[in-house]
C-alpha cells in the first residue's frame, strides 16, 4: 500500500512538472510570437525592409531589446515621462549616433559676441512661459533621415524663426545648402551651428528649401541657387553657459543648442517632461523653441529634427532648472543664436 502511494505521488508530481515545463514553453512561444507580429507591425509602419533573413533575424533580435527596455521602463512607475517604440527601434546605441545625430563640439567657433544677457534682459523681465511655435515662428517638423545634418536643421531653423520674429513672414529654408556649401563644416558628417550662421553671414543669405531642397546626402554646391537668399542675417552670438542666460535668449527668439542625445531613454521619448539618460556628451543639435511649466514640473521646449513620429510630434518637453549649472543634458553649455 505505500509503495503505491509513493509511486502515485511520483506520478502526479511528474505530471506536474511537465505542465508547469509545457506552460512555461508556451508562453515563452506566445511571447517570441508576441514579439515577431509586433516587429512586422512596426516594420509596416515605418517601412523597413531587409535584404536578407540573417539580417531580419538580427534586427529583430535588437528591437525585442529595445521594446524590453521600454516596457520595463513604462512599468516602473513615478516618472515625469514615457519611452515608446519609434523609427529608432531596431538600432543598436552606436547605429543611432553614427546615423542620427552629428554635433561636433570639439571644432566649436568662437563666436564673434560672447553674449550676456544679464543687462538686456534682467530676470524680471522674462516671462513665465513663451511657445514660439504658437507664435507662428516655428516651422513644421522635419527629419534629417541618416545624415548627420542635425547642426543645419537647428541653424535653419533659429534663422527662420528670427526671420518671423523680426520680419512678419516664416520662410522655409535650405538645410542642403549649408550641406553642400558651407566648407567649415562637414556635410553629412557633423557640423556646429554658429559655423553655419557665419557661412549664412558671409553669403549673404540663404535660399528657400523650394529652391535647394534637402536631399539627406552631400551635394555639390550649386552656387546659382545659393545666390537666391530668401533670409538674411547680419551677425550671431554664442550664449554664456547656463539655463538663466538660456531663459533670456529663449525669451526673445528660439535658440540653437547642442545636447547629449545618445541616451537610450532620450531617443526613445514619447511624451511627458523629460529627465532621464542623454548620454555623456554633446553629440546633437536641435533649437529651444519655448518654455513653460506643468504639472511635472519646469521645462524647456526643443524642436528635434527626427520627423513627428518621434517625442511629442517631433517636440520634447525637457526639464528646467535641474542640479546642473549646464541644464540637462548639457543643453545650456553651447547656445547660439543669430541676429537679423
Amino acid at each position: 500500500m505505500a509503495f503505491s502511494l509513493k509511486s502515485e505521488f511520483i506520478i502526479s508530481l511528474v505530471l506536474v512538472l511537465n505542465t508547469w515545463a509545457w506552460h512555461a514553453m508556451s508562453v515563452r512561444t506566445l511571447h517570441e510570437s508576441n514579439i515577431a507580429e509586433q516587429h512586422e507591425q512596426w516594420m509596416a509602419q515605418y517601412g523597413r525592409t531587409y535584404k536578407h533573413p540573417e539580417e531580419k533575424e538580427k534586427r529583430r533580435a535588437i528591437f525585442k531589446k529595445n521594446l524590453r527596455f521600454i516596457e520595463e521602463f513604462n512599468a516602473s512607475g513615478n516618472r515625469t515621462f514615457k519611452l515608446g517604440i519609434n523609427q529608432f527601434s531596431d538600432l543598436t546605441d552606436d547605429e543611432f549616433v553614427r546615423r542620427h545625430t552629428g554635433y561636433l563640439p570639439s571644432k566649436q567657433l568662437k563666436s564673434p559676441r560672447n553674449a550676456s544677457l544679464s543687462q538686456r534682459y534682467p530676470t524680471g523681465d522674462v516671462p513665465e512661459s513663451i511657445d514660439w511655435v504658437e507664435k507662428g515662428a516655428v516651422n513644421p517638423i522635419k527629419d534629417q533621415g541618416q545624415c548627420r545634418s542635425c547642426w543645419a536643421f537647428s541653424a535653419v531653423a533659429a534663422v527662420e524663426g528670427i526671420t518671423h520674429i523680426k520680419r512678419g513672414k516664416l520662410p522655409v529654408l535650405s538645410e542642403q545648402q549649408l550641406i553642400d556649401c558651407d566648407t567649415e563644416n562637414d556635410g553629412c558628417d557633423g557640423g556646429l551651428t554658429n559655423k553655419a550662421f557665419q557661412y549664412i553671414i558671409q553669403n549673404e543669405g540663404i535660399a528657400s528649401e523650394d529652391s535647394y531642397p534637402y536631399q539627406e546626402m552631400d551635394g555639390t554646391c550649386d552656387s546659382t541657387e545659393a545666390a537666391h537668399q530668401a533670409a538674411k542675417i547680419k551677425s550671431f552670438a554664442d550664449l554664456q553657459p547656463g539655463e538663466d542666460e538660456l531663459l533670456k535668449a529663449v525669451a526673445q527668439q528660439p535658440v540653437s543648442i547642442g545636447i547629449a542625445a545618445s541616451g537610450q531613454e532620450f531617443r526613445s521619448y514619447s511624451g511627458g517632461v523629460f529627465n532621464g539618460d542623454c548620454g555623456e556628451e554633446l553629440d546633437h543639435a536641435v533649437v529651444v523653441v519655448g518654455y513653460g511649466t506643468s504639472e511635472d514640473g519646469k521645462f524647456w521646449k526643443i524642436r528635434n529634427s527626427w520627423g513627428k513620429t518621434w517625442g511629442e510630434n517631433g517636440y520634447m518637453r525637457i526639464q528646467r532648472g535641474g542640479e546642473s549649472s549646464q541644464g540637462l543634458c548639457g543643453l545650456a553649455s553651447q547656445a547660439s543664436y543669430p541676429i537679423a
